[in-house]
């Protein structure tokens, strides 16, 4: 059975270490062949929004706009409902091939069978 990942990114500019440890895991993931499903919910939301990614600057890690596109490459990238509808984000506010999705649906994917769930 192969294994998938669902990875939720519940930090951003205010936990910048956390927020990175998620994006780059997911990334080296999709990297490796991985199914990957990329979570955005709190303040990592406003990634989702062009520009947002390529602003966001951590020492001695990758440019967090080059991990985003990897995942968006070869896996999915999902923005919390709640988190959306807080920060006024409609599907027309995001960088196209991200969707906003809610709790149901993190929880089908994180309880399929043979995925491993991480939260950053």
């Amino acid at each position: 059975m192969s294994r998938s990942l669902v990875i939720k990114a519940t930090s951003g500019e205010d936990a910048p270490e956390r927020c990175n440890q998620a994006f780059t895991v997911a990334a080296a993931a999709v990297a490796s062949g991985v199914d990957v499903s990329l979570w955005l919910t709190g303040e990592a939301s406003w990634f989702a929004v062009p520009g947002r990614a390529a602003a966001f600057s951590l020492p001695h890690s990758p440019p967090l706009a080059d991990l985003l596109a990897g995942v968006l490459a070869g896996g999915r990238v999902t923005v919390c409902t709640q988190c959306a509808a807080r920060r006024d984000l409609t599907g027309d506010d995001l960088i196209a091939g991200v969707r906003i999705a809610g709790a149901p649906t993190f929880v089908e994917e994180a309880t399929d069978d043979g995925v491993q769930a991480l939260v950053y």
